[in-house]
């Protein structure tokens, strides 16, 4: 399946400092070359219940898929989850019920990412980091013009205004973005209760040759030093040849 790369990663999700309940789910399915992180919205019984309706339709992926079925099964699970969660609403009586999904899938030296909401992806690749989302947000559309930089969106008092979601609205649209891995390469997954304490510069410092057995835990100890206001959930993912 990852031809002359082999893939190695390392995935924490915390609660925080300031949440009771987790509202974040991440999902590794290393056999399937698919990680996923999933930020729950809508407060504890509805945010939670969005991001594990999210997961467990990932989860269900048949790993005996090709390639390209496997690509269609990654968007449709977020589709399938949408309609799941908006069901889950109407049940309830209404109200915002939903979550942002971002999800990173491998196939031999190329990379495909699925994402809405404001998770991210991010690339380390010779020591300069690279965003590969834009995210689907207020500010966003402000970086977009030109008016503000990433590192500035993240510290704008509606940071947190997203303008898509899985389970929000009639339909989802997920944006998606695909690449080539060299040997060396460094992905990052992150909801945004990592990206509103560490812009671009604190990131790359910090990941940048660090051991994948300890930068979860560091990446996630600097959201907490911040203040950690909300779930923390952060995948790393290494590729490395064959040996």
């Amino acid at each position: 399946m990852t031809g002359g790369l082999t893939y190695r990663y390392n995935a924490k999700s915390h609660v925080g400092l300031r949440r009771k309940v987790n509202e974040d789910s991440v999902l590794a399915l290393p056999e399937l070359g698919i990680w996923m992180i999933s930020d729950g919205m809508g407060g504890h019984a509805s945010g939670d219940f969005a991001s594990q309706v999210i997961a467990d339709n990932f989860a269900m992926i048949d790993p005996d898929l090709t390639a390209g079925e496997r690509m269609r099964a990654v968007r449709q699970a977020i589709h399938d989850a949408h309609r799941l969660i908006v069901q889950e609403a109407d049940r309830r009586g209404g109200g915002t019920i939903g979550a942002t999904v971002v999800a990173f899938m491998v196939e031999q030296e190329y990379f495909t990412a699925f994402w809405a909401g404001d998770s991210r992806l991010y690339r380390l690749r010779g020591g300069e980091i690279t965003l590969l989302t834009a995210d689907h947000s207020v500010v966003a559309e402000l970086v977009e013009i030109g008016q503000l930089t990433w590192d500035e969106a993240d510290q704008h008092p509606e940071s947190n205004r997203i303008t898509r979601a899985v389970g929000v609205g009639d339909d989802v649209e997920v944006d998606k973005v695909r690449g080539t891995v060299q040997p060396g390469d460094r992905f990052l997954l992150c909801s945004d209760g990592l990206t509103k304490y560490a812009g671009f510069d604190r990131l790359r410092r910090t990941i940048d040759g660090a051991p994948l057995e300890t930068v979860v835990d560091r990446l996630i100890q600097i959201a907490l030093d911040g203040g950690g206001a909300d779930n923390i959930s952060v995948i790393v993912i290494d590729a490395g040849k064959h040996k």
